[in-house]
């Protein structure tokens, strides 16, 4: 649905830096002999320097950074009152289930994920075609739908996976298997995306080129 190049970009967006540091750092000093619990905590300091640069540099409280900072101030607590390494853990699987939710809910608004998730990042002509492809074609308004709802259920999946591994493997083995994941989920839904959502647009005589949708006959 989203062109060749779909999984490839969606890929390069991962912010890097934030899921391979608290990694090295976490394993470097288990490395050196540090415990598991300082360990963790070291790695989840990481996002939280971001997203407090992040708050310092635009000048506003951004609804995404509150959220992961609110997550993580809730998960270290939580391992503080627990001493357990095990709930520090479980803090990328609340993020996701919270998530699944959203996307969920968004089911329930006037438009669905998947339609303001593309449109924020087109340029101005691209915005347009994308309104003019959704107010003119149901069968795109249908199949946004359809994906914002595979994408609810697979972060509740994910997030499922996220809190066995948390609570059944060992601690050391955790952090890297989060990040696999991660991958692995983006990797799947985007696949999914990609074939499923051309598959439909086809068998509704539609097809989608970047932004615009149209007639297969027009191709």
């Amino acid at each position: 649905m989203t062109g060749k190049s779909g999984v490839r970009d969606s890929l390069k967006r991962l912010p890097l830096l934030e899921i391979l540091a608290p990694l090295v750092l976490f394993y470097g000093l288990r490395w050196l002999g540090v415990n598991q619990f300082v360990a963790l905590l070291a790695g989840s300091a990481i996002p939280v320097v971001g997203a407090v640069r992040g708050l310092v540099a635009e000048r506003r409280i951004s609804g995404v950074r509150l959220f992961v900072l609110g997550t993580m101030a809730v998960t270290v607590a939580g391992s503080f009152v627990t001493g357990s390494p095990r709930a520090l853990l479980l803090r990328s699987a609340v993020l996701t289930v919270a998530l699944g939710f959203f996307l969920l809910a968004t089911l329930f608004f006037r438009r669905p994920f998947l339609y303001e998730a593309a449109r924020v990042v087109f340029d101005e002509d691209k915005q347009r075609a994308w309104r003019r492809s959704w107010d003119d074609f149901p069968p795109f308004r249908q199949l946004l739908w359809r994906i914002s709802l595979i994408w609810g259920l697979a972060c509740l999946a994910d997030a499922a996976i996220r809190i066995a591994m948390a609570l059944l493997l060992p601690v050391d083995v955790v952090p890297a298997l989060d990040d696999g994941l991660l991958v692995v989920t983006l990797l799947v839904l985007v696949v999914v995306q990609r074939f499923y959502g051309r598959s439909f647009l086809r068998r509704n005589g539609l097809r989608l080129h970047g932004a615009r949708v149209a007639p297969l006959a027009e191709a």
